[in-house]
C-alpha cells in the first residue's frame, strides 16, 4: 500500500487546531447550558472579518490534508468527500461543544458553518489537485527527490517553518525551554524536599560571544539541512535543496520578525552573528554533500546535541521579552501558543526522528551523481 505523509500532517494540524481554539485551557466550568446550545443560538453580537477568515481559512488545508490522504492510499469512490469533509466538521462540533464550558470562549454556529465551509473546500481543492494530475506529479517527484521511507522527515520539515514564526531569543535557535521547564517544575515541587534539587532561579548567565551565537545560528540551520540530506539519494539535489532551504528559512524569520515588530523591522534579526550563521551553514551544506545518508542523520543528532546545550545555557537577549508580550496580546493569543510549543519540542522530535533513523539497517551508501 502507498504510504503518504498527508495522514500524520492532518493529524497534526487538527491537533493544533484544538489548541489554538481552547486556548489558555482555563476557566472550565458549566454555565447552565447545554453543550449543543450553540445550533439554535442567535447571529454573535460581536464578530470581526479576521475572526470569519480565520474559521474559513483554517479548516482548508484539514479537509484538504485529509482528502489527499484518502486519494493517495486509494480509498474507496466517494471516501474522500466523506472523510475530507465530515472529519474536519465533527472536529469543529466538539470543539464548540466544549467552548460551552469556557468562560473565553463563545461557542457559535456560524464558527461551525465556516469550519464546515472550509474543509468542504479544502476537500474540493484535493479532488482538483487529483484530477489535474497535482498529486501524482508531487509523488513522483518525491519519489525521485526522497527514499521512500521519508515521511517522518517531510512531516518535521514541513513543521520547521511553523515553529520559527515564534520569536526566537537566538535565530532559527529552537528548544531554548530549559528555563521555563525548571520554572514550572519549581512550582510543582514547591512543597516537596525535592525542589532543592532544582537550579537556583535568577542565576544571571552570561551572554553568548557573537561567536558562539552565529555557531548556534548554523547548528539551527544544518539540523533540518542535514535531516533532509538523510533521506535524499543525489548529491546534486542536495544542493538544490540546501538553496532552497537556505533562502526560506531566511524568508520564514523575515516574517517572523514582520509580525513581531513591524513590517519596517522585519530583518532587525539579520544581526552580523546571524549573517555569519547563515553563511556557514551555507558552507557546511557544501560539504556535507557527498556524505552517507546515515552519517547525514549522525551529524544531525551532533548538530541537536551541540545547539541545546549552547542555547539552555544562554540568557534572553534584549528586547526578547517585549517581543513575547506582542504574541500574547491581540490576534496573536490563540496562535502564539502553538508556535511556542512547536519552537520547545522540534528539536527534541527530531532527536527522536534521528536515532530511528540511525539505527535502520546499516549503510545507507553516499550521495549519488
Amino acid at each position: 500500500m502507498m504510504r503518504t505523509s498527508a495522514w500524520p500532517l492532518a493529524l497534526l494540524y487538527a491537533g493544533l487546531i484544538l489548541y489554538a481554539s481552547l486556548y489558555p485551557f482555563s476557566g472550565w466550568r458549566v454555565q447552565g447550558v447545554e453543550p449543543w446550545s450553540w445550533m439554535t443560538a442567535p447571529w454573535p453580537q460581536y464578530w470581526t472579518a479576521f475572526d470569519l477568515y480565520a474559521n474559513f481559512l483554517g479548516y482548508v488545508p484539514l479537509g484538504f490534508l485529509i482528502a489527499v490522504a484518502v486519494l493517495r492510499l486509494g480509498g474507496r469512490r466517494g471516501a474522500w468527500w466523506v472523510l475530507g469533509g465530515g472529519l474536519p466538521m465533527l472536529l469543529s462540533a466538539g470543539i464548540e461543544s466544549a467552548q460551552t464550558y469556557l468562560l473565553m470562549r463563545v461557542a457559535s454556529n456560524v464558527d461551525f458553518g465556516l469550519n464546515t465551509a472550509g474543509g468542504a473546500l479544502g476537500c474540493v481543492l484535493a479532488w482538483l489537485a487529483n484530477r489535474g494530475g497535482l498529486l501524482q506529479h508531487w509523488g513522483r517527484w518525491r519519489e525521485s527527490w526522497f527514499d521512500q521511507r521519508a515521511h517522518g522527515s517531510l512531516v518535521l520539515l514541513a513543521v520547521w517553518p511553523l515553529a520559527l514564526l515564534y520569536p526566537l531569543s537566538i535565530p532559527f535557535g529552537l528548544g531554548q525551554a530549559w528555563d521555563r521547564l525548571t520554572d514550572a517544575l519549581a512550582e510543582w515541587m514547591g512543597d516537596t524536599p525535592f525542589v532543592h534539587w532544582l537550579p537556583e532561579p535568577g542565576l544571571p548567565a552570561d551572554p553568548l560571544s557573537p561567536l558562539t551565537e552565529a555557531f548556534c545560528v548554523a547548528l539551527g540551520l544544518l539540523a533540518p539541512l542535514l535531516m533532509a540530506y538523510g533521506d535524499m539519494r543525489f548529491w546534486w539535489r542536495r544542493l538544490v535543496f540546501a538553496g532552497v532551504f537556505l533562502a526560506g528559512a531566511w524568508a520564514v524569520a523575515g516574517l517572523s520578525g514582520a509580525l513581531t515588530y513591524g513590517p519596517a523591522h522585519a530583518w532587525a534579526w539579520a544581526t552580523e552573528p546571524a549573517i555569519a550563521g547563515l553563511a556557514g551553514a551555507g558552507a557546511a551544506a557544501l560539504a556535507c554533500a557527498p556524505l552517507s545518508r546515515r552519517l547525514c542523520h549522525a551529524l544531525m543528532l551532533m548538530c541537536l546535541g551541540v545547539s541545546l546545550a549552547l542555547l539552555n545555557r544562554a540568557p534572553e537577549v534584549p528586547y526578547f521579552a517585549q517581543s513575547i508580550e506582542v504574541w500574547e496580546q491581540g490576534r496573536f493569543i490563540r496562535f502564539h501558543g502553538v508556535s511556542q510549543w512547536l519552537g520547545w519540542l522540534w528539536p527534541y522530535a527530531a532527536i527522536a526522528f534521528g536515532l530511528g533513523a540511525v539505527a535502520r539497517s546499516p549503510g545507507h551508501a553516499g550521495a549519488r551523481a
